[in-house]
């Protein structure tokens, strides 16, 4: 009896979607900008409203015109569409907010996920907002966030960090100026840079727990959890990978904010007597309990005042 209502109830269900879509659609869109999400891997993430509005534009401003047309076949929309990223975004940009400024629906959208989620949008929305222009965003999938909520790490308060510069010198400033933040720091990697990245957060940030995800909504969906150290051996061959990827870190072990910087720098003193500096650095690191990337500020200090 219970399988059988339970069938009923689903039946309804593809039905009570239509209807509702229709009724979206059957709306007028007020003009204005409306950043869209779209699937970040499974189409069938994509919201009853987004479809609404992508079907309803005047124009549709994509990251790559031809992923984009992809997606809309699927779902049958026909649709004009512009390019709008990184490269063509200053050429680009003047034409949209014309259209807008006549009284035109756009919609924005990028290859996958939220817009202006490491994309180019954010001056288009800040030239519309300047301009009175009506801007609404059109919530759904993100990869930061769906990794985020899958990694076991703490959500309470994060950092999105986007990509790391790609040459290590920079890179491991970054991770410098990073380390100290009390929260969570999420990371968009690609597969070729992974393991060298992995190898110089478990360097700067110590042994914390971090976790990779890759493939987020697709069949081979894959979150690999464990300390830096351990990802970094693990996926020291991730050039096999495949695509971009979220590294995940998590906020600085809450023994390390209670040492004060005079404490720190006594035993940096007292180590570079006997040690190299990055055995020191490690020796101290591990002693009291503290940040890598923070004792190495205060060691970099120490050897400034020295010369």
């Amino acid at each position: 009896m219970q399988d059988h209502q339970h069938r009923e109830k689903n039946a309804l269900l593809p039905e009570r979607a239509r209807e509702a879509l229709e009724e979206l659609i059957a709306r007028p869109l007020a003009p204005g900008l409306y950043l869209v999400a779209t699937p970040i891997g499974n189409l069938g993430d994509i919201s009853l409203r987004a479809l609404a509005v992508l079907a309803r534009a005047d124009l549709i401003a994509a990251e790559d015109t031809r992923h984009s047309k992809k997606l809309l076949s699927h779902f049958n929309i026909q649709a004009k569409l512009a390019p709008y990223h990184e490269h063509n975004a200053a050429r680009a940009r003047p034409a949209l907010i014309a259209r807008l400024r006549a009284g035109d629906a756009v919609a924005l959208i990028s290859d996958a996920g939220t817009p202006l989620v490491s994309d180019p949008g954010y001056r288009l929305v800040r030239e519309a907002l300047d301009q009175g222009i009506m801007v609404t965003s059109i919530p759904g999938p993100s990869a930061p966030v769906a990794a985020l909520t899958s990694s076991g790490l703490p959500t309470d308060t994060f950092l999105f960090a986007g990509f790391l510069p790609p040459k290590q010198g920079a890179r491991r400033t970054r991770l410098l100026e990073l380390a100290a933040m009390p929260a969570t720091l999420l990371f968009f990697e690609t597969a070729p840079r992974l393991a060298k990245s992995l190898a110089d957060m478990a360097e700067i940030l110590g042994a914390r727990e971090a976790a990779v995800a890759r493939e987020l909504t697709k069949l081979h969906e894959t979150v690999t959890r464990g300390r830096l150290d351990q990802l970094a051996r693990e996926l020291a061959q991730a050039e096999t990978l495949k695509g971009e990827l979220v590294v995940l870190v998590a906020p600085p072990f809450p023994a390390s904010l209670d040492t004060s910087d005079e404490t720190i720098t006594a035993e940096l003193k007292r180590s570079l007597k006997t040690q190299s500096f990055r055995d020191a650095v490690r020796d101290v690191t591990e002693s009291l309990g503290v940040k890598r990337a923070r004792v190495y500020e205060l060691g970099f200090a120490l050897n400034r005042k020295r010369d």
